[in-house]
């Protein structure tokens, strides 16, 4: 089974947000969705809209989504999520900031090398924005 790991803030979910999952899904055959923790959407983003337990129930009601996670807060590192997921491939979305090569240098100095990373494409200018 190939496990897909994806990852968003997820507040105010939109068709973007379902298009994405959908492309992660279909890179393999089981999706686990890590919705950002609130303390992490306040660091990076903004106040989160709608809180982290909500937002992770709406993501977990989406059909391609098959297991949902709540990230961790900003001061434990990323990638500690990892060997609970096991995952096989990190999708990520067209307009996420993370560029490929840094996280797959960081897998590798952590381990986890074997992970790919895969960049999703985009539904369209006018409905994406995760």
């Amino acid at each position: 089974m190939k496990r897909i790991l994806a990852v968003g803030v997820f507040d105010l979910l939109h068709a973007g947000h379902l298009h994405y999952l959908e492309q992660a899904k279909a890179l393999g055959d089981h999706l686990t969705v890590v919705v950002a923790h609130d303390d992490t959407v306040r660091k990076r983003k903004h106040e989160p809209v709608t809180n982290q337990d909500l937002r992770r129930r709406m993501v977990a009601g989406l059909k391609p989504v098959d297991a949902v996670v709540v990230g961790n807060p900003p001061e434990v590192p990323i990638f500690d999520i990892l060997p609970d997921i096991e995952p096989h491939v990190i999708a990520l979305g067209y307009d996420q900031e993370h560029a490929e090569e840094n996280i797959r240098k960081a897998l590798h100095e952590r381990g986890h090398g074997g992970i790919d990373v895969v960049r999703v494409e985009g539904l369209s200018d006018d409905l994406d924005g995760t």
